[in-house]
């Protein structure tokens, strides 16, 4: 279905909840009476209510007020739910430690645009007055010459940051500028590029960076037609131009060897020069639907060694949780063709099909290699499960003990809030 993992599990949690602790509400979904949205966030306000009774009350509670709550805004839609929650069982309320629970930052999203990627999240109010100060300090460190706005700068700053700089590299190309050279983030940390030699050749562009014009808005771009024909291995395009400016500043080019005529290696675990091509060829993780990037994923055997030999006809990336699925669950079959298109097989008989990433965004490069021999697997695979490792918990249980925990948090709150008022 296309459904990243984390947003499966977290579709099938929502279906246990529905199904098993509020049925009532299950019943006002099913007859479109109220949306997913508020559905989720009954779900999320309820989970720490682990006793049937409270349950049961609070889901016929809830069945004749969520019908009304389509229109409320989120905090307002939270307050509503919690009213009844505190009402039948105040020791589930997520209010301890909430708040401070919810911090995170998130790095991407699917709506980013091709070439620039998001960044959000929530931080304790003292770091994110330290890294507002901190980004400020080294976004005004550069000579008054530098082409980017402050905002740009900013930006530019954090990537330094995170690089291990403690300083932003000026743009003004005086070669005796003091704030001149490498800001660490084209040589401190390493971050794969895929691109095609064209790409490699392209010249900074000073429109990248300043005020926005007539002659730099979308229209004016599109209508230039530059291409962008590089790639990060976690996904998102790197236009042309930022990457000569990462080579200017030095940024590593390194050639992806041909394997077109080459022989199996004699060892299971490939060279570094396969592997390369291996992670090149494919760009993410090749089962249906996975979009883990290549450089984290393991380099599997299609057919198990040594009856499949070490050759890139025979090499695919999976993620982990997808490479012991194929290996230890029974039923999952795969087929490589020479080209890298991989062809699944479920425990059911359906089939898919998944095209190595490079044919989608380098389709110039000829990734065939040679055909290997056919070859059937063995008959009788009941027992590979047996071997599959195994969680020391259920995920049931995990959760269970998250719940137990959170609960003793707010323990305190209700003893207090129920002790008679002094006389």
């Amino acid at each position: 279905m296309g459904l990243r993992h984390n947003k499966a599990s977290s579709q099938m949690q929502l279906a246990l909840a529905l199904r098993d602790r509020l049925p009532k509400v299950l019943g006002l979904y099913l007859d479109g009476k109220v949306s997913y949205r508020v559905v989720s966030a009954i779900a999320w306000h309820t989970h720490l209510v682990n006793e049937d009774a409270p349950m049961a009350s609070i889901d016929a509670a809830l069945v004749k007020q969520a019908a009304l709550w389509g229109r409320l805004s989120d905090y307002k839609l939270d307050q509503a739910i919690e009213a009844w929650v505190d009402r039948y069982d105040p020791g589930a309320l997520r209010r301890m430690q909430y708040r401070a629970r919810t911090r995170s930052l998130k790095v991407g999203d699917r709506d980013d645009e091709s070439d620039l990627t998001s960044v959000r999240g929530r931080l304790y109010a003292t770091d994110a007055e330290v890294l507002d100060r901190r980004l400020m300090e080294i976004a005004h460190g550069v000579c008054e010459d530098d082409p980017r706005t402050i905002a740009q700068r900013c930006a530019d700053s954090l990537g330094a940051l995170a690089a291990g700089a403690d300083r932003l590299a000026c743009l003004c190309d005086d070669p005796n500028c003091p704030s001149g050279g490498d800001d660490g983030r084209a040589s401190n940390v390493v971050v794969h590029v895929v691109a095609d030699e064209t790409a490699v050749t392209d010249k900074p562009d000073p429109e990248m960076n300043g005020e926005v014009t007539q002659a730099n808005t979308p229209e004016a771009e599109a209508n230039a037609g530059k291409p962008s024909a590089a790639l990060l291995m976690g996904g998102g395009i790197v236009p042309t131009p930022l990457l000569a400016e990462l080579i200017k500043h030095g940024a590593k080019l390194r050639p992806v060897r041909s394997f077109a005529d080459a022989a199996p290696e004699p060892r299971y675990t490939p060279s570094a020069g396969l592997q390369q091509f291996v992670r090149c060829r494919d760009l993410t993780c090749r089962f249906p639907g996975c979009e883990a990037p290549a450089e984290f994923c393991d380099v599997d055997h299609t057919i198990p060694y040594p009856v499949g030999p070490t050759h890139p006809s025979n090499l695919k990336c999976l993620c982990r949780k997808h490479h012991l699925l194929k290996t230890f669950w029974s039923g999952w079959g795969d087929q490589q063709l020479p080209d890298g298109t991989v062809v699944w097989t479920t425990p059911t008989g359906q089939m898919y099909k998944t095209l190595p990433g490079s044919r989608i965004f380098f389709p110039a490069w000829d990734t065939t290699t040679a055909k290997l021999p056919q070859w059937r697997p063995p008959a009788d695979q009941t027992d590979r499960g047996v071997m599959m490792p195994r969680r020391r918990r259920t995920r049931a249980a995990e959760r269970t003990k998250r719940i137990r925990e959170e609960r003793a948090f707010n323990d305190a709150y209700v003893a207090e809030r129920n002790r008679p008022p002094p006389f």
